[in-house]
């Protein structure tokens, strides 16, 4: 049986170390990522098709008027995205599915598909989050101050996840998501095909 794959939302404040987390996941284990797009410019190192889909806002919009996205949100600023087509595609092969997305658009998924997996990525402190800000040395001090605020009205939003998990020590954190994970795959509601299959097989024996 080709069991479908699960569909794992994974958010948290800007410097909260969620990038890095996912990147981990995607090299250590068998998950497929779904890589966004956005209108924000590259930072040093990133690569068009790896990191996102670096679009101008009117090929965004374009996007957004043929239903290319499974949702979109604005933040800071800039737009953000989650292309339809590979995600459903992925998940029907079996393969389980990142998204790496902010708040808005994790409520957007949690509405269009009610078996998203949610996890929220936090950092320990208010502290450490702005030591992580500031120490990535990717924006100025305003920016800082907007992302900031920003995280303060995420927190609003941290209820409508299913885990919160803390990136204290990153081998932790990844471990803890990986078996967060494994667990929802044996959920009951995510193994009824499964229960159907095997009932079949024993009522032929």
């Amino acid at each position: 049986m080709n069991k479908k794959g699960l569909l794992i939302v994974i958010s948290g404040f800007s410097g909260a170390g969620k990038g890095t987390v996912v990147k981990q996941l995607i090299k250590k284990y068998n998950y497929s990522l779904s890589v966004s797009a956005t209108t924000r410019e590259p930072r040093e190192g990133e690569v068009d098709g790896r990191e996102y889909y670096f679009k101008t806002k009117e090929e965004f919009q374009n996007l957004i008027d043929y239903n290319g996205f499974i949702e979109w949100a604005q933040y800071v600023e800039n737009y953000y995205g989650t292309p339809r087509a590979f995600v459903e595609e992925e998940m029907e092969k079996g393969h389980h599915v990142i998204l790496e997305i902010e708040v808005q658009g994790a409520l957007n998924i949690k509405n269009q598909y009610k078996d998203a997996l949610l996890i929220f990525i936090t950092p320990p402190s208010a502290k450490e989050l702005r030591n992580r800000l500031v120490g990535r040395g990717t924006e100025d001090a305003q920016t800082v101050e907007k992302r900031m605020k920003q995280a303060q009205k995420e927190t609003k939003d941290m209820v409508n996840y299913d885990y919160i998990v803390v990136n204290d020590d990153l081998e932790e954190c990844v471990q803890t998501v990986h078996g967060i994970i494994q667990c929802e795959t044996c959920k009951l509601s995510n193994n009824k095909e499964f229960i159907e299959e095997i009932t079949n097989q024993l009522n032929e024996q």
